[in-house]
């Protein structure tokens, strides 16, 4: 998987749908930007998280298990390679979805949190959209609900303070052609994702939460 994101880095960089949106501002106000607050951006993926983090002028480390994504440290999400304790805030914005024990990540990111654990990611909506995620992306493990999430971080030692559901819609075609889908999956995706479309867009649902140590 690593190798097939380092391919794709680029058009995550690029993305508009990534750099943007309601859960991003959530994460930023929550991270409480002040001077001297340090924050790991678990999985950055783009490094959407980290430039909206810098800009608001909070310390950002970034990790991500592929190297071509150019992370500060290049780093599976189960395995974080850092003291406990040793960032203020965690944040994971929509990549737990592609974790193989997306349990020990949670914990790992609690374990070196001094405080805050904020988690973005779309929620499961059922065995059809689950099906058309791994279809459209094989490297797609799974989406959680939120009680599995709030499992994860009270079974990791975390306290979910603040729970916000968001409704996301994505323009369908360039999420398709973003993971590589080949045109005769493409075309089974779009039929089992069609009650979810309006217009050009398909509609998901994405949880943030806020959880403290």
């Amino acid at each position: 998987m690593t190798d097939v994101w380092s391919d794709r880095a680029e058009q995550y960089r690029t993305s508009a749908i990534h750099s943007s949106g309601e859960d991003l501002d959530l994460v930023v106000e929550w991270c409480e930007p002040g001077p001297g607050v340090d924050v790991l951006d678990v999985a950055t993926g783009g490094g959407h998280v980290a430039r909206r983090l810098r800009e608001a002028g909070l310390n950002v480390v970034t990790t991500d298990a592929a190297p071509g994504m150019e992370p500060d440290v290049v780093s599976r999400s189960e395995e974080l390679p850092f003291a406990d304790g040793s960032f203020d805030a965690v944040v994971c914005r929509v990549a737990a979805h592609h974790f193989d024990d997306p349990a020990l990540a949670v914990r790992e990111m609690v374990r070196v949190s001094g405080g805050l654990v904020l988690i973005s990611d779309n929620l499961y909506g059922g065995e059809r959209l689950e099906q058309a995620e791994k279809l459209r992306d094989p490297s797609h493990v799974r989406n959680y609900s939120e009680q599995e999430w709030r499992a994860f971080l009270e079974d990791a030692g975390a306290r979910v303070e603040v729970v916000e559901t968001i409704r996301h819609p994505i323009e369908l075609e360039p999420w398709l052609t973003r993971a590589g889908c080949p045109s005769e999956d493409a075309a089974r995706v779009r039929e089992l994702v069609a009650d979810r479309v309006e217009g050009s867009k398909v509609v998901l649902d994405r949880v943030v939460i806020r959880a403290v140590k």
